[in-house]
């Protein structure tokens, strides 16, 4: 090996292997104080991404656990409005058991019945003082609430608090079984909510419940016969339909009906025929018989010489009449959808109540509203001043408190539910973080000894460095 002044080859090989050295000790300084293992991406590029996504993930399940626990107290509050108005109601049944006995005077009963009104008032005033964070959660505008409880997009649980109101609580409209209910009209479809009974939501109707109808297929007798009957095992309500009937207001005239004048029943046009006055039996009549296999529709006359149109399995009757049509009593030219009629029987009374009852139609043909329901069959008109007044208000309160216990029961579902999202969450934030730890964190035990290894070659290294940088005196010696 030669001996150089210019170039002190093993000084610059020193100084390269301790400036290796110095980094590496960096390195474990760096780790070591902030704990990581990757402190940046040049550390780990594909194990930054990985930990990055993870931490996502974590932030996300750490609030989500939060929200849930919001929706834990959010549930909890309203349980205990609800509690507090149970227990209201218990104190008027009992003041109504009390008032329906005879052995009290209208005096009496006039004391029971001003605290009952203000039973009722304190019922309103729970109802609309139970916020959470300034939300109203009783007066039934709570409802289809989304509480966040995942991580992800549109985790979501949609909740709604009942209206415990004394407006809505005990609200019914309630039939004996010995008097059928008599629903008719072509109505409107149902959707889920719109009727309830006895506590069962009816489910929605469908124009593939009903095959016969050409028209309004969601919203006939058969249609709704079919959604209440699919719920009858639980509400003990069957429903039956009824034939559909259309009469003519008055008796049949002399007609000529040709091509542009004509009646069409459910799709099927009747054209090219004469009415006279003597013979509409032998004509019109004949006419809409000799389609009845295509149209499900018969016509006879009745005592008044007047049509009568008649769908024996309660199908819709779609009634076309157009030009000299409107001279057999039809009814004025236009189209008119006429719907069959429902029976519900039970054994025993049944309640029924929904967002819109009415759907189901009108009282036998009367025209009043059946399901339209009666103000006097709730808690917030209670009348215990007479012993009949007493007995109907038990059979509310009975209802009320029935609907309380119901409303709940939903919300302790909602609480055990959320209980158990908010332990799953837990444990799903923890197993992540443990496999982020296992990427992103630094390994104590293994930096440390990394760090003692490096402190000593840096220590040796700058021993050997001042050993390389006195190789060129040896050069000096050569001259003396």
């Amino acid at each position: 090996m030669g001996l150089y002044v210019n170039t002190n080859t093993a000084s610059i090989n020193a100084q390269r292997n301790m400036n290796e050295t110095t980094r590496s000790l960096g390195k474990s300084f760096e780790r070591l104080s902030s704990g990581l293992r990757i402190n940046s991406a040049k550390d780990d590029a594909a194990g930054l991404a990985i930990s990055e996504r993870f931490s996502t993930q974590i932030r996300g399940l750490n609030q989500a656990i939060r929200n849930t626990n919001d929706g834990v107290s959010l549930a909890q509050t309203a349980e205990g409005g609800l509690q507090e108005t149970g227990s209201i109601l218990q104190r008027m049944r009992e003041l109504s058991v009390q008032s329906a006995n005879d052995t009290n005077t209208d005096a009496d009963r006039a004391s029971i019945q001003e605290e009952v009104t203000a039973l009722v008032d304190e019922i309103d005033r729970i109802a609309t003082k139970t916020t959470f964070n300034n939300q109203t959660l009783l007066d039934g505008s709570f409802t289809g609430a989304k509480f966040h409880i995942g991580a992800n997009f549109r985790e979501n649980l949609s909740i709604s608090v009942k209206d415990a109101r004394s407006s809505s609580l005990g609200r019914q409209a309630k039939y004996e079984s010995s008097t059928d209910i008599t629903v008719g009209g072509a109505g409107d479809a149902l959707s889920d909510g719109d009727v309830v009974i006895r506590g069962v939501t009816v489910r929605s109707t469908v124009a593939a419940d009903d095959s016969l109808s050409t028209t309004l297929n969601a919203a006939s007798a058969i249609s709704k016969a079919a959604a209440i009957n699919d719920s009858s095992e639980f509400t003990g309500v069957t429903a039956i339909v009824e034939k559909t009937e259309i009469i003519a207001e008055s008796d049949i005239t002399a007609v000529t009906m040709d091509s542009t004048n004509n009646i069409s029943i459910n799709g099927t046009v009747l054209t090219g025929f004469a009415v006279q006055d003597n013979d509409a039996d032998d004509t019109l009549v004949n006419q809409i018989n000799a389609v009845s296999d295509e149209t499900g529709v018969v016509a006879s006359l009745d005592v008044d010489n007047r049509m009568v149109l008649t769908a024996d399995d309660g199908r819709n009757i779609e009634l076309t009449v157009s030009g000299n049509g409107s001279r057999v009593g039809l009814g004025a030219a236009g189209t008119t959808v006429t719907g069959g009629r429902l029976t519900l029987q039970s054994e025993g009374q049944f309640d029924l109540t929904g967002a819109a009852i009415s759907k189901l139609g009108d009282v036998g043909g009367a025209g009043a509203s059946l399901f339209g329901v009666n103000d006097e069959f709730s808690v917030s008109n209670l009348d215990v001043t007479s012993r009949e007044g007493a007995n109907d208000a038990i059979a509310t309160l009975d209802i009320a408190i029935s609907q309380v216990s119901s409303f709940r029961g939903e919300l302790g579902a909602v609480q055990n539910r959320l209980g158990s999202t908010v332990r799953n969450l837990e444990v799903s934030s923890e197993n992540l973080s443990a496999s982020r730890s296992r990427i992103q964190d630094a390994d104590f035990a293994s930096e440390t000894a990394t760090f003692s290894k490096n402190k000593i070659v840096q220590q040796a290294g700058v021993s050997v460095l001042a050993q390389a940088n006195q190789q060129p005196n040896i050069a000096l010696s050569l001259l003396g």
